[in-house]
């Protein structure tokens, strides 16, 4: 995940033909502060696209980029070393994806661990479970770390570009 230098986020658009549509791109500091600055630039770009705040799309985005960037920052922390998120709208499809990178490879998410009912904390992944449509975890392509995505389902006849 690349930002260029001096950019807080970036929007791209995909090639024509792609069904990939515009994303947001950003790299943020690991730490809470981070972590609330990437759910609220998601939430904005979500409103942007067409589904408002305090919509349920718009909600439901913000609390899986919540989760996820909270998990990065809590452990996947390395001092020095920022995470990143990218929103993806895939055109056509009704569907958003979210990735968040962290620096901490070696720190696999735990679904049966994090999500045990007796446990002080740990259900944000049984949150994001409920919410997406799927969820996963994969290596960063060239770089240190893993990055953990899920794709939410978007109702494209609120969208008024018809996601």
């Amino acid at each position: 995940m690349t930002t260029p230098p001096g950019s807080a986020h970036t929007l791209v658009a995909a090639a024509p033909g792609h069904d990939r549509g515009a994303a947001l791109t950003l790299r943020f500091t690991a730490t809470p502060r981070g972590a609330r600055l990437a759910r609220r630039l998601a939430a904005q770009q979500m409103d942007a696209w067409g589904w408002p705040y305090g919509s349920p799309v718009n909600d439901t985005v913000e609390l899986v980029v919540a989760e996820l960037a909270a998990n990065a920052v809590t452990h996947g922390r390395v001092p020095g070393r920022d995470a990143g998120l990218c929103l993806t709208r895939l055109d056509g499809t009704g569907l958003v994806r979210v990735e968040v990178s962290d620096m901490r490879g070696e720190r696999l998410p735990d679904p049966v661990r994090d999500g045990r009912p007796d446990a002080d904390g740990g259900r944000g992944l049984a949150l994001v479970a409920a919410l997406a449509e799927d969820w996963g975890v994969a290596p960063r392509a060239g770089a240190p770390g893993k990055t953990v995505w899920a794709v939410v389902a978007v109702p494209v006849e609120s969208h008024p570009a018809g996601a």
